[in-house]
C-alpha cells in the first residue's frame, strides 16, 4: 500500500528534529552500542518520551511511519496514532532523571523528551513537494 498512511512505505517527511544536546546523547549511545533508533510511543504530546533502542532490537510495524532521522538514527512513530495528534513536528531534547522502562539512555541517567517546536519552520511543517523522500 505504497503511499498509505497505514504503511511504512507512506514517504518519509523531516518532522523531527533534536537539540545540540541530544544529538550529543544520541552519539555517545552510538558509540557505546552501535547504531540506535527512536520509537514515539504512548502519545504524541509535549513531555513524553520516546523510546530509544538498539536498531534492529525493535523493528518497525507496517503501521509505523518514520518522520525523519535524528543525529543519524530513524525515528518512528505509528501512523494512526500520529494522524489522531494531528501529523505534530516534534523536537527531542534531553532532562535528567533516569527513563521511565526500557529506553537505552536512563543508564546515562537522562531521558529523552518530546517537545513540540516554539514556531513551525517549513524543515519541520509541510515539505517542499520536490524534498519526500520515498522510503
Amino acid at each position: 500500500m505504497v503511499g498509505s498512511p497505514r504503511s511504512m512505505t507512506w514517504f518519509a517527511i523531516q518532522r523531527v528534529k533534536a537539540t545540540p544536546a541530544a544529538l550529543e546523547l544520541i552519539a555517545e549511545l552510538s558509540e557505546k552500542h552501535g547504531p540506535v533508533s527512536f520509537f514515539q510511543s504512548a502519545g504524541c504530546c509535549d513531555g513524553s518520551a520516546p523510546i530509544c533502542l538498539t536498531k534492529g532490537e525493535l523493528l518497525p510495524s507496517p503501521d509505523d511511519v518514520r518522520l525523519g532521522e535524528i543525529g543519524g538514527s530513524p525515528f518512528y512513530v505509528d501512523a494512526e496514532e500520529y494522524e489522531r495528534c494531528g501529523r505534530p513536528a516534534f523536537v527531542i531534547d534531553v532532562v535528567p532523571g533516569p527513563a521511565g522502562g526500557f529506553s537505552l539512555e536512563g543508564l546515562e541517567e537522562v531521558h529523552f523528551v518530546t517537545r513540540r517546536p516554539a514556531s513551525a519552520s517549513p524543515a519541520v511543517d509541510e515539505p517542499d513537494p520536490s524534498e519526500v523522500i520515498a522510503k
